[in-house]
């Protein structure tokens, strides 16, 4: 009796651990109509300079295609998608007892000295504030106007400084935040993305991209990637690094997961749960959590969705619904259009397949 009992729980586990990560086998050759036609138009330019598409479901890799040159060991950069490794780094270290999210941002940042536009009320800016990009300093990559701008950060040494130099901004065209949806003014910005590398590091102690590999890329097994830094020296929290499409998938993967990976618990349910819930409200149909967008999908828009997302239209989204993830890479940089094409994807090809596999 005592030894079914164990072999019951250790088949248990062996389940749950298989469930906690991908199966990377070769998918099947056979693909549904839906997903041939995509790949088609995907292959005759009808949606430029897509680089990879990959799909999950259940925990099994469904399909996986590489176009434009590259391949299976190609390493992408998917600019700002790289911002949710900020979430990811926040969580670990909050699990370790180092750091909240409710932190007063200048806990951290006590080295330094000097900050222009002196204001009191830079003192209550927490970490929450920037993981939402919602801090009340005028900081807007929408508004070319705005002070705060990336373009003008990049040709300061310090990103940090240049974030924590900005003045508070008013709204005299928008809601105040206590107005807002969620109590929070969106306004997307690198530059509070970026200052999050060196509040973590200040806070654990020891570099951000050491403590990366040990807590979070070697857990997954990623060992090909390629890391930018700050010119101060700091991990690119902002965006920038490089990794294979296989690994971009793992990542998503793990938030689908609740953090579990193999049986273990690399992010706590708690922090995840927290980073995909809606935060603040980026626009009409989306919200914002914890450097992750939030939104429906699907022809009829019943999917939701949260998604790590970049510049050209790299995304990288999971379904809870579906128990999907999908890793969508582009190197359609700057393209006005290049969003609307992963929208059409997702929504008229993805979403309706994965929709009828699950049923």
């Amino acid at each position: 009796m005592k030894t079914s009992f164990k072999i019951i729980i250790a088949s248990l586990f062996f389940v749950q651990c298989l469930s906690a990560q991908l199966d990377f086998s070769s998918p099947n050759t056979e693909q549904p109509a839906l997903l041939k036609e995509m790949s088609s138009k995907v292959e005759n330019g009808d949606y430029e300079n897509i680089t990879s598409i990959l799909i999950a479901q259940n925990g099994e890799l469904i399909f996986e295609k590489y176009y434009n040159g590259n391949n299976e060991s190609s390493l992408h950069n998917t600019r700002s998608a790289t911002k949710t490794m900020a979430t990811f780094l926040t969580g670990i270290a909050k699990d370790q007892g180092l750091i909240s999210e409710t932190d007063k941002i200048f806990n951290y940042l006590a080295h330094k000295n000097q900050v222009k536009n002196p204001d009191s009320r830079k003192d209550n800016i927490i970490i929450e504030d920037l993981l939402t990009m919602s801090c009340m300093l005028e900081t807007d990559d929408s508004n070319y106007f705005s002070r705060g701008h990336e373009e003008r950060m990049y040709f300061i040494e310090d990103w940090t400084q240049f974030l924590i130099d900005l003045p508070i901004r008013s709204y005299p065209f928008n809601p105040k935040p206590a107005e807002q949806p969620y109590g929070r003014f969106f306004h997307y910005s690198s530059a509070q993305a970026s200052a999050m590398s060196e509040i973590l590091q200040t806070a654990i102690n020891e570099p951000l991209h050491k403590f990366a590999k040990k807590h979070l890329f070697n857990p997954l097994e990623i060992s090909e990637y390629k890391l930018d830094f700050t010119p101060t020296g700091y991990l690119n929290t902002a965006g920038g690094s490089n990794y294979r499409s296989q690994d971009l998938l793992k990542f998503i993967q793990l938030c689908l997961n609740d953090g579990v990976w193999n049986g273990k618990q690399l992010i706590s349910k708690e922090w995840i749960k927290l980073a995909t819930s809606p935060k603040a409200n980026a626009r009409s149909g989306v919200d914002y959590g914890y450097f992750l967008w939030l939104e429906a999908f699907g022809k009829d828009k019943k999917h939701n969705s949260f998604y790590m997302s970049g510049n050209g239209g790299n995304r990288m989204h999971a379904f809870k619904d579906l128990n999907a993830t999908i890793v969508v890479t582009t190197t359609n940089y700057g393209n006005r259009n290049a969003h609307s094409y992963i929208d059409e994807i997702l929504n008229e090809y993805i979403v309706p397949v994965l929709s009828s596999m699950k049923d």
